[in-house]
């Protein structure tokens, strides 16, 4: 049975689909169904609407990570610090460093 919130978000992001913190809500709620591949996609249509998004390279981080692509993890991690820093959000950095640092 496909999860209701999913299809909340779907039916709003045809109305708006150049909303970035629709793409994010609809990752998160990917993420919270352990569907990876789905998350990873609407992670990355956040960014490519609103490349600055900082949170959203956490997000992406993680969802390569529970995926198994650490490669792409890392290379997201490096990228989102280098975005959250230039936009001050420490605590973004300070997660991604975290896990950029567990891939070791």
């Amino acid at each position: 049975m496909s999860n209701p919130k999913i299809e909340q978000f779907k039916k709003v992001l045809q109305l708006d689909p150049n909303d970035e913190t629709l793409w994010f809500g609809l990752g998160n709620v990917y993420m919270d169904d352990e569907t990876w591949d789905e998350a990873i996609s609407a992670f990355q249509r956040c960014l490519a609407v609103q490349p600055r998004y900082s949170a959203a390279y956490y997000a992406l981080a993680k969802a390569y990570h529970h995926a198994g692509d650490l490669e792409a993890c890392r290379r997201i991690c490096e990228h989102g610090i280098e975005v959250a820093s230039s936009n001050g959000d420490l605590l973004v950095v300070k997660n991604l460093e975290a896990l950029k640092s567990s891939l070791a």
